[in-house]
């Protein structure tokens, strides 16, 4: 009888395991869209806040499935769980599910631990910028190219111009000031346990179990086990997802007047997001 009357008692009463609040960060980071809001500290932050606002937790768990993206926003989300773990004295626990590379793993770095599956993606710590060149189509067309600006650099890499070797020099300086930011976020957070090996920086990835002898990850397990084992059988992971406004979409989701505009951002975002997927076999 007791057993039927245990739920509606106050979670202090019952007999039951620590919640471990859980917050899922999945998808290419940053790439936003009117109906495509993306990964990014502005979808994220409110339910990590409201995650490491348990009390009694033990522990936060993230899990984290995304091919990278936006290196800002992956900064100031990894940032922002950092904070809040110093603030609220609380151990962040990273799970990779299909993939943690780029911006994803940069994010991972913030786990005082990273547990991935064997066959997770990880890594692919380097930086990288792609685009297409039409000079030659608008040739044909019989389009010509006319632009007016203040500042000679102002239009670097036009898409619709020859390729200048001193812009390309200037994008690769650039490219290269992150990859050194990246490289010293992985350090500063794994330094102790990375291996020396000379592919760790180039913007390789591998496998989950090939990560963890490498040292990018520290074990491989799936949440809800690993949650158990070190919580006890009666630990319950707790999702936080982001609330919901109108008709089910996340905040700063556009609708009205402007959708049809947005459709054509949101199908070329799609195909986007797929080719980031697609790299790494997904």
């Amino acid at each position: 009888m007791f057993d039927t009357f245990r739920k509606f008692l106050p979670r202090k009463f019952r007999d039951e395991g620590p919640v471990i609040p859980v917050v899922r960060l999945q998808g290419p980071i940053g790439m936003a869209t009117p109906l495509r809001p993306g990964l990014s500290l502005a979808t994220t932050a409110q339910p990590l806040e409201k995650a490491f606002s348990y009390k009694k937790a033990p522990a936060v768990a993230l899990i984290v499935n995304s091919p990278g993206g936006s290196p800002v926003q992956s900064r100031l989300i990894f940032q922002r769980i950092r904070d809040l773990a110093a603030e609220n004295k609380k151990d962040v626990l990273v799970f990779v599910e299909d993939v943690a590379a780029s911006g994803g793993y940069m994010i991972s770095l913030a786990g005082d631990e990273i547990i991935a599956d064997p066959t997770s993606i990880v890594g692919s710590i380097g930086v990288v910028a792609a685009g297409f060149g039409f000079p030659e189509l608008l040739k044909k067309m019989g389009v010509e190219r006319r632009v007016y600006t203040a500042g000679d650099k102002k239009v670097i890499l036009d898409p619709f111009r020859e390729e200048n070797a001193d812009d390309i020099d200037y994008l690769k300086s650039l490219q290269q000031d992150i990859h050194e930011v990246f490289i010293d976020m992985v350090k500063a957070r794994r330094g102790d346990v990375l291996s020396d090996d000379k592919d760790l920086f180039s913007g390789k990835f591998w496998t989950g179990r090939l990560a963890l002898e490498l040292g990018l990850v520290d074990g491989m397990g799936d949440l809800r086990g690993t949650l158990k084992k070190r919580y006890g059988e009666k630990a319950e992971p707790k999702l936080i997802s982001a609330p919901r406004g109108l008709f089910g979409r996340k905040p700063g989701v556009g609708i009205g007047l402007g959708v049809p505009d947005t459709l054509g951002d949101d199908l070329i975002s799609s195909a986007e997001a797929r080719a980031m997927w697609m790299r790494f076999g997904i």
